[in-house]
């Protein structure tokens, strides 16, 4: 992997493919890292360049304290792209970090092409979001241990089981609070729906489930959007069938 010491964090990173191609950021999910991503980038074509960070406090970049809202998590990511010479990119995010890159899309609208997320971590309904207080708490307490138990350890893929137990606790505790406590989150319905009105450029928006996929598409979207449910997968979808997957991201993009 890379490295790139940027203001305030390090950010170790794939960088692969060649370097005038089109980029593709991807952005793995809540106590992950880059390593998430590897059955989907065996399964990309050559054609693009892949990018692919350990956000701040995950895999084997630096956990400051603090810096772990959605915004100032994609604020890392421009640094990152800045000091890769990239202008512009399409941002591929996983649960997390579709938050991440919606983030990235609506704060620094001039750098997204058009954006890729799956399974987002956005659009908790009132019952999801009683559990919040209780969630963190539980995180600040166990950290990794009480991550695991709340996602289901039988649903973790083994690799990111193992990632996401090699994430600090404050990490995930602030990461989570960041989506879905603060005043600026838009981990639930009703600030998702506002907050997604601001995404400028085409979307497209892959779910597990036909619920939140609904949801989700009666909510107004550029031109060229898309939202598509694949029945019968789980929250990690993409690695369930990254060769399906490659394959949509890039007819889409087409």
């Amino acid at each position: 992997m890379a490295v790139a010491e940027l203001p305030g964090v390090t950010l170790h990173h794939i960088d692969e493919g060649p370097r005038d191609a089109p980029v593709l950021l991807l952005v793995h999910g809540w106590g992950g890292d880059a390593r998430a991503w590897a059955p989907v980038t065996a399964a990309l074509p050559p054609r693009f360049r892949v990018i692919a960070p350990d956000l701040r406090g995950h895999g084997h970049s630096s956990g400051p304290p603090a810096g772990y809202r959605p915004a100032e998590l994609a604020a890392d990511l421009v640094a990152l792209m800045d000091r890769l010479g990239v202008e512009t990119a399409v941002p591929v995010g996983h649960s997390m970090g579709a938050q991440i890159v919606t983030a990235l899309a609506v704060g620094h609208p001039g750098r997204v092409r058009s954006l890729v997320v799956v399974d987002p971590a956005y659009g908790a309904d009132a019952e999801e979001e009683r559990l919040f207080a209780g969630r963190l708490a539980a995180l600040r307490a166990d950290g990794a241990a009480a991550a695991v138990r709340q996602l289901g350890a039988d649903a973790l893929p083994p690799a990111v089981r193992d990632q996401l137990l090699a994430t600090p606790g404050h990490v995930l505790a602030e990461c989570y609070e960041g989506m879905y406590v603060t005043a600026e989150a838009f981990g639930t319905r009703r600030a998702a729906e506002t907050y997604l009105a601001g995404r400028r450029c085409p979307v497209l928006s892959l779910h597990s489930l036909p619920e939140p996929a609904a949801w989700e598409s009666a909510i107004p979207a550029p031109p060229g959007s898309r939202v598509v449910t694949w029945p019968g997968t789980g929250h990690f979808l993409h690695l369930e069938r990254p060769e399906a997957f490659a394959a949509l991201l890039t007819q889409w993009l087409a």
